[in-house]
């Protein structure tokens, strides 16, 4: 099994489609399978998602352990004797890959930039849904583009999505600080339109401004979909560098930060703790999956240990303390 994908990256501040399309082998190791909710489908393996949908197949003569909860009650009625719903696993479950690009995430002082790390889990979702038998859709945004895809079968899907990520204009132009139009609540808002209930929807992002109003169509999203928020951060969005003064551009102007600064060091560290545990509190309420994502990590082992059977909808965020 091939855990390691920093092979296959050629630049850590620009994906290419040659990269992107290298992750389809590693991506076969990864299961997004059957549910832990519905029922036991397609074997044993174990999910933090409810896996895919059920199919009404048949009903037949109620017998001894079946659940009561799946009773026909109108071929019961019409025939006087006790019958329950069977069921088949929908084979074609639309996967979504929701991928945000915009200026924030062209950021990173350790492994790649932030967007680079969710083109690659986004690649990597995408081809394992291919492998899994889905269907591949996304929604791709930047400050100033929006790409909706509905999910369609096959290798092109994948390709298809692979070509909006890569030809955003956000890897070459960048909108001024504040001047950008998208905001999360705008794309979630998008992402419902194209996303049927039933739907696994992976939420790649560092979910900056993710206020009250963005929350709305989120917490509305997912009691109908299986929902993962791949929270994507850079270590020093976490705490300071060493003591000392460093300079800090955002390609407009410099700052000069004072890391020997105690109390700094210390608002700052809890300014990073009180997003994430918002996030967490977020995901506890809307019972979704949160997978913390270090720039400095590798995507394969990050989704292979975050979808591992039992990790369950409360992924602990490895790597990130208090």
């Amino acid at each position: 099994m091939i855990t390691d994908s920093s092979a296959f990256v050629d630049d850590p501040v620009r994906v290419s489609v040659p990269a992107l399309v290298a992750l389809n082998r590693p991506a076969a190791s990864i299961r997004l399978g059957s549910g832990r909710i519905l029922s036991r489908q397609g074997g044993d393996y174990q999910s933090p998602f409810r896996g895919r949908g059920m199919e009404f197949d048949e009903s037949r003569l109620y017998q001894p352990g079946d659940d009561i909860r799946n009773i026909d009650w109108r071929v019961t009625a019409r025939t006087g004797k006790t019958h329950t719903k069977l069921f088949r696993e929908e084979r074609e479950r639309p996967v979504f890959a929701w991928i945000d690009l915009r200026r924030s995430m062209h950021f990173a002082t350790r492994g790649r930039y932030k967007s680079v790390l969710a083109a690659e889990l986004a690649a990597l979702v995408a081809w394992s849904a291919l492998h899994n038998g889905d269907r591949v859709g996304g929604v791709i945004f930047s400050d100033e583009d929006h790409h909706e895809l509905k999910p369609r079968r096959g290798r092109a899907a994948v390709l298809r999505l692979i070509n909006a990520i890569v030809n955003d204009t956000a890897w070459t132009q960048r909108a001024p600080s504040g001047n950008g139009k998208q905001t999360l609540e705008h794309a979630l808002l998008r992402l419902r339109r194209v996303a049927r209930p039933g739907s696994l929807i992976f939420l790649i992002s560092d979910f900056r401004n993710l206020d009250e109003q963005a929350q709305i169509p989120l917490t509305r999203l997912c009691p109908h979909n299986e929902v993962a928020m791949l929270f994507v951060y850079d270590p020093l969005e976490q705490a300071l560098p060493p003591p000392g003064r460093y300079k800090i551009s955002d390609g407009d102007r410099e700052f000069l930060v004072d890391a020997s600064d105690k109390r700094l060091v210390r608002q700052y560290r809890q300014q990073f703790q009180a997003r994430l545990q918002r996030l967490q509190q977020l995901s506890r309420l809307n019972r979704t999956m949160l997978l913390p994502c270090r720039t400095d990590a590798e995507p394969l082992p990050l989704l292979l240990g975050g979808l591992r059977p039992g990790a369950g909808a409360r992924a602990n965020p490895a790597g990130i303390s208090g």
